[in-house]
């Protein structure tokens, strides 16, 4: 599913978002970076439909995003926590999204133990979230955003409670569901190594209000350890200008 972000712009009692554009292609794995309050999650949630923009529009396939209209977009969502509900199964929880779908109870229940198993929790269905690791409840989780079938998925810092153990694992296996799936991803991370790892295109945003500061294509021509040092100089520009500071250089 093909994204068009034109001209998205956010404002609280500051401007946010100013004007934010950019397109993702079906099957690419985006990562979006920028300084700690440049408005990465609030952008997540505009184009998941989860809040509106102040202005511009979000496009998928053509279509417009509208906060809170009910339609039928597949969009899956990945928050920073688990959100599972601990009084159910794994298998409980990811059943508990199709139904409104209007699917059977058996026939919930066997998309979700095919999730699970794709997310690596086959045999773990029938254990409860305070039975498992944390990396075992974000599996879960994703699977849970899988199940509705979603053609894009985001997430928001989906790793950022994990140890550092658990995140590499975890950047694995979602790099490992999303080449088995094909699916659209939109991945906010503060981690710069992580995107790099990850990501198919990266968009840094600038400081506050936002826009793109850059779209980088990173693929096998790409050297890796220069674009790490390159991405830290322009958050560091980034974060400064925020504060007010002079840049660097």
């Amino acid at each position: 599913m093909k994204l068009d972000v034109a001209g998205v712009g956010k404002d609280y009692l500051i401007p946010v978002l100013d004007t934010v554009s950019f397109r993702v292609a079906t099957g690419e794995f985006v990562c979006l970076l920028g300084p700690n309050g440049c408005g990465k999650t609030t952008l997540l949630r505009i184009i998941g439909g989860l809040e509106p923009a102040t202005r511009g529009v979000v496009l998928l396939d053509g279509t417009p995003v509208v906060a809170g209209d009910a339609h039928d977009r597949k969009v899956g969502v990945v928050f920073q926590e688990d959100r599972l509900l601990p009084w159910l199964s794994l298998e409980a929880n990811v059943a508990l999204v199709l139904r409104p779908l209007g699917l059977a109870s058996a026939a919930r229940r066997a998309v979700a133990r095919r999730y699970l198993a794709l997310a690596g929790l086959a045999g773990f269905e029938d254990y409860y979230p305070g039975r498992v690791s944390g990396g075992m409840r974000q599996r879960a989780a994703i699977a849970r955003a899988l199940a509705i079938e979603a053609d894009v998925l985001l997430m928001d810092e989906p790793f950022g409670a994990l140890d550092a153990q658990n995140r590499r694992i975890m950047q694995t296996e979602v790099r490992r569901i999303w080449k088995e799936t094909g699916r659209t991803i939109l991945f906010v991370t503060h981690a710069i190594e992580e995107a790099v790892a990850l990501g198919t295109m990266l968009v840094l945003m600038s400081a506050r209000p936002s826009r793109v500061r850059e779209l980088i294509r990173n693929d096998a021509r790409v050297e890796r350890a220069k674009l790490i040092d390159d991405l830290n100089t322009m958050i560091m520009e980034e974060v400064l200008r925020q504060q007010g500071g002079a840049p660097l250089g």
